[in-house]
Order: structure tokens, then sequence, then C-alpha cells
């Protein structure tokens, strides 16, 4: 089936709030090794606290968690469309901010407002995408938005490695300033989008809600069949939960949708437990600790791991609506978990672990063996590969597919909240983590994938090709979701035979 240019179109611009957060995250890990930036945090002095860094990478996340969780009612009264107005506005203050900061004050407050206004992204934009794109290529459509992530964190890796030679405030200043041109262009492009045909049923506007549906999905014709039968399943599905008023977050806890919630929660915080951000956040000390000497080299292999993590994230785009969420999910913890465990295994096996008498903290030397350095590189970028595929857009997609409608803005506010204070926590922890267990830092996250790839194949039902209005009967199945995804199989294989069979006989 062939969906209109227009649809692309729409879901590619609206990912550029992805793009916000990527840039914003990625953009720091560069920033917070530059001289000029260290002096002007500090007072002139030469290198910041591991409380400091924390701080300041994690203060971008609790805004996170703030504004994912307001992003919610904004999205059911104001609309989600309005609501991606209104963060893209709110990211450019918390930009400015950042860019004209000089002292540590000003740095973690304009951390926080950007914060907010990537966390209603984060939220809003998906739930967008899930509510615009056809069952068919619905993973597609909400993929994008890890894919402009990983644009956003690629771009921002070789900006930083471009000005760190300035000696000014320059340095830190232009690569921070850039990232409020996107917000910007989104922020006004927002009112050129179409409304969610769903959010626009919910409110009676339904000739609006058909027509947006027609021009994205069939190039404008009303009367095209599955055009006509989306739009009669959406109007069926609010008028059934209009007949027994579902509107509070109770509901969230109630019946089915407490199932979706706890998987959707579930998987928000598992996408965390990764280490993903963490080696995104802190890519320039991790290759450091793999014997990567010098700011400039460390920057050029972490500017190296963003271009990967762009490409390996388009085999998503493409197949991830032809494999399944479940595969993919498991496939991808089984990786990762793989990479990280030999990563931490060869660094503790070959490293030397020394305390720095300037920082007083633990590191890792591996200048000693070379290969033993680049095997620790290249498991990290096997990770950050398996992530692009996997879990990175797989954990924005299943969140904003599986609740009902009169729910979907509030549960996607929970799960998305849920993975901001994971976040959160995590970027606490792990610098900490890496100087004082430092190796032992890639052992844990790589058992949290382990763990991962179990819980999801026996909990997780599949969605692919399921419409939003057809997910009350997925999670309508058992809780061991493995004995349902065998029956299916089995089901697919005895029809495959009964149809091979039937060929045969009309061939004789």
């Amino acid at each position: 089936m062939a969906y209109s240019l227009q649809l692309y179109i729409v879901c590619a611009f609206t990912a550029i709030g992805g793009f916000c957060f990527g840039y914003d995250s990625g953009v720091v890990s560069g920033v917070l090794t530059m001289p000029p930036f260290i002096a002007a945090m500090t007072g002139g002095g030469t290198f910041l606290k591991a409380i400091q860094t924390s701080v300041i990478t994690g203060l971008l996340l609790a805004g996170c968690f703030v504004g994912s969780l307001f992003a919610g009612p904004l999205c059911e009264r104001l609309s989600r469309k309005v609501t991606i107005i209104i963060a893209s506005a709110v990211f450019c203050i918390g930009a400015a901010v950042q860019t004209a900061s000089n002292s540590y004050d000003m740095m973690i407050a304009g951390r926080f407002v950007a914060g907010l206004g990537v966390g209603s992204l984060s939220m809003a934009v998906p739930l967008y995408l899930s509510e615009l794109a056809p069952k068919e290529i619905r993973g597609r459509l909400i993929s994008l938005q890890q894919l402009m992530i990983t644009i956003g964190l690629m771009v921002a890796f070789w900006v930083g490695a471009g000005t760190q030679y300035i000696e000014s405030s320059a340095a830190y200043r232009i690569p921070l300033g850039i990232q409020i041109a996107p917000a910007f262009v989104l922020g006004i492009g927002a009112f050129f989008l179409p409304y969610s045909p769903r959010w626009l049923v919910n409110r009676g506007r339904n000739d609006e809600a058909l027509a947006v549906l027609a021009r994205l999905h069939s190039n404008g014709d009303k009367t095209a069949p599955h055009v006509v039968t989306e739009y009669e399943e959406i109007v069926a599905q609010v008028e059934q939960e209009r007949a027994v008023s579902v509107s509070s977050y109770l509901e969230l806890l109630k019946g089915t949708v407490r199932r979706r919630l706890i998987l959707g929660v579930l998987i928000q915080i598992f996408q965390q437990f990764t280490g993903i951000n963490s080696i995104m956040y802190y890519a320039p000390t991790i290759f450091q600790q793999a014997g990567v000497s010098g700011r400039s080299a460390s920057l050029i292999a972490s500017g190296v791991n963003g271009v990967l993590n762009v490409l390996a994230t388009i085999p998503a785009i493409l197949f991830l609506d032809r494999l399944g969420r479940r595969v993919v999910l498991i496939s991808g913890a089984c990786l990762m978990g793989t990479a990280m465990l030999l990563c931490g295994i060869v660094m503790g096996a070959t490293g030397r672990v020394f305390e720095n008498p300037e920082t007083g903290q633990m590191e890792v030397d591996m200048s000693g063996n070379i290969h033993a350095s680049y095997f620790c590189i290249v498991m990290v970028y096997f990770f950050v590969a398996g992530f692009a595929y996997s879990w990175g857009p797989v954990g924005w997609v299943y969140p904003a597919e599986i609740y009902p409608l009169s729910m979907r803005a509030k549960g996607t506010s929970i799960t998305t909240a849920a993975n901001w204070l994971m976040n959160f926590i995590i970027s606490l922890f792990v610098p900490v983590m890496l100087t004082s267990i430092t190796w032992g830092t890639y052992i844990f996250f790589g058992c949290c994938c382990a763990v991962m790839s179990v819980v999801v194949w026996l909990f997780y039902p599949e969605t692919k090709g399921r419409s939003l209005e057809e997910m009350d009967s997925v999670f309508s199945g058992r809780v061991l979701a493995f004995k349902d995804a065998r029956e299916a199989s089995r089901r697919t294989k005895e029809q495959s035979a009964e149809k091979d069979s039937i060929d045969e006989k009309e061939q004789v």
C-alpha cells in the first residue's frame, strides 16, 4: 500500500523534537571537557568535580521528568500539536540561558529549563506520530524520533570537535547556541502541522479528523477503504470510552490498562539500564579510560560513535514493522549485554586501576596494551549499534502504541517520565561508578541487558501490524506473552501448510 509523501514529511518534521534532545544530550559531553567551560563553571579551576558533572547532566533530566508529566494534560486539553509548539519555545529559552551562562548556577538553571522542553517533546512527539501513522508502518514512523535523536548526538559530537581549540568562551557558547535553531524551526513549523485525527474525534471534530486521515493516508481520498475503516474504528472506540467515562489517572491501574502501564514503564526503565545515555554523555571519559590519549582523539572517537549510532538506527526504520518488537528487543539486549560484559572483562584483566593524585578519583590506564584498548572501543561500538537498532527506537514505539485513546496521553506521560527519572538517577551514579569501580560499570550494564532479554521474552506481547484500536485484544491475552507468541507462530505454520496443501491439490 502506497502512502502519501505528505505523511512522511509531516512525521519527519515533527521528529525534529528528537534532534533537540539528542543534540542537547550530546553537546554536553564535549563541553564538559573544554578548559574555557571548566574555568567559567569553577571560577578559574582546572577540573570539574564528579558531583558538578553529575548535576550539569542530571538537571536536564530532572527537567525532562517534570516536563513529560506536564505534557500529558497539555496534550489532552490543548492538543498534541500545540503542546509541541509550547515545548519548542520553552526549549529555546533554556538553550539561550545555557549559551549565555558564565557561572555554574546559570548553567544548571538553563539545563533545567531546557529539560522542561525536551521532556514535553519526548512525550508529545511519539504520541503524535503514533496517532498519525497507519498500523502497517507505525513502527517506522515513530522510529524517526530515535533517528533524529542519533543525528542530534552525532552533530553535537562533531560541533564540539570543531570548536575545542577555541581558547575563549566561544568554544562552548557556539555548540550550546546552535541548538536554538532546530527548536525554533520546529516551533514555527508546527503551526502548519495537522491536528491528530484521534484527538479531533475525541473533541467531536469528526469531519476534520476524516480529512486529516484522507490527506495523510490516501492523498485526499476520503472514500478509500482503509481510511474509512480506520476512521470508523477511531469513532467506535471514542464512543465506547465515552459510554464508560474513562478519563481519570486511576483508570491506569485497572484492568488490562494496568498491565500496559507496567510494561510501558518497564521498557522505558530498561532503556536507561542498558547504559546507553551514560555511554553517550561520558563518551570522552570512557574512551580515555580505554586508552585513547588526548582530548582531540577522544572527541573524534566519540564522533565516530555518533555516526555509527545514526547508521545502525536505519535498519529499525526499514525492518521493525516486519520483524516485530519482540525479536528486535531480545536480539538487541543480547548483543548489548555481550559487548558490555566483554568490554568490562578485558578492561579489568588488562588495565591498571590507580588513584589520580590530582582528583583523588580512581582511573583505568590501558595505555600499556593497545590491542586491549582497541578491543574495548570496538565493544562500545557494538554496544551502540545494538542499542540503535533495538532499544533506541522500540523504547519509544512500544509505550506510544499500547494505550486506549482516552488514556494514551496520560499513559505515555507516565512512561516517559519513568524514562527520564531513571535517566536522571543513572546520570548521578554512573560518574561515581566510573571513578570507583571503573570497569565494573560495564559488567553491571551487561548483566542488566541479560535480565532485560528474559523479561521481554516472558512478558511482552507483539504489537506489530495491529491498529491502536486493536490493542485491547492484544493485551487481553495471557500475562506470559511467550505462550501467546508460540501459539501464534504455530497457527501461522499450520495456515501456511494448509495453504500449500490446497495449492498442491489445485495443481493436481
